[in-house]
């Protein structure tokens, strides 16, 4: 049974479930391609950004057999472990594996890694790269931990302020993580901000409590997923 929006959510925040996580990946992937159609009807190119991990593979596959223009679009990455492709835990592997199939063969692929020797190095060539990109980004796909972080801004990281700052100029900024690899690269908490349509997708009931924890703290370098919550956002969540 679908589940009602928690009343802790605001009001702006959109709530849309799905009784399993496969039909909820469909769902998903239906919305972003008809966001990513509405965006192709008004501009050349599309910039599409998405989330790596375990959750979101279902959607990619789901996503990459819809039909749309996709040699018009630009798919990145919202963040990216700083390591090559034949290692594990690369979010780039993964988009290739089962997103840049079928349909979206035809879209183009630009990552966040650039092997340089650390993400902070490479994180100049990153944001010159990204600005070939259209921008703002036409749509964003974040994932979320149960710790509160988004994309690769975690809770007290070095640098999160600087990642999160409104006044930033850069796309991207170097991140530090807990966990190896510790190295990340991630657009910054103002380029999400400023992206057109924005997706959350999650699953689990513990990311129910996650957020219901991010809304009562209310401190973004507690939980960086408050800050976006702050802003219109679509939630996609199963059980």
């Amino acid at each position: 049974m679908n589940t009602a929006k928690p009343e802790y959510l605001p009001q702006h925040v959109a709530w849309h479930t799905s009784d399993t996580a496969p039909e909820l990946a469909s769902l998903l992937a239906t919305a972003i391609a008809n966001c990513l159609k509405q965006e192709l009807e008004q501009q050349p190119r599309v910039s599409l950004a998405v989330s790596g991990g375990r959750t979101p593979t279902a959607m990619f596959s789901a996503l990459s057999q819809q039909q749309l223009a996709w040699d018009r679009v630009d798919i990145t990455l919202v963040d990216e472990r700083w390591v090559a492709e034949d290692q594990a835990g690369s979010n780039a592997a993964l988009v290739r594996q089962f997103l840049l199939q079928n349909a979206a063969a035809a879209a183009t692929f630009i990552p966040l890694y650039n092997g340089a020797a650390s993400n902070t190095e490479g994180n100049q060539d990153c944001n010159q790269l990204l600005q070939t990109m259209s921008r703002p980004v036409d749509v964003m796909i974040l994932g979320m931990g149960n710790d509160g972080h988004t994309a690769s801004l975690f809770p007290n990281c070095p640098n999160l302020a600087h990642a999160m700052a409104e006044a930033n100029p850069l796309l991207c900024a170097a991140t530090t993580a807990p966990v190896d690899p510790v190295q990340r690269i991630t657009w910054t908490g103002q380029q999400i901000h400023l992206a057109k349509h924005k997706f959350l997708h999650l699953v689990g009931n513990d990311k129910l409590d996650t957020l219901q924890e991010a809304m009562h703290l209310r401190s973004p370098s507690k939980m960086p997923i408050f800050a976006f919550l702050q802003r219109p956002l679509s939630i996609y969540w199963s059980a």
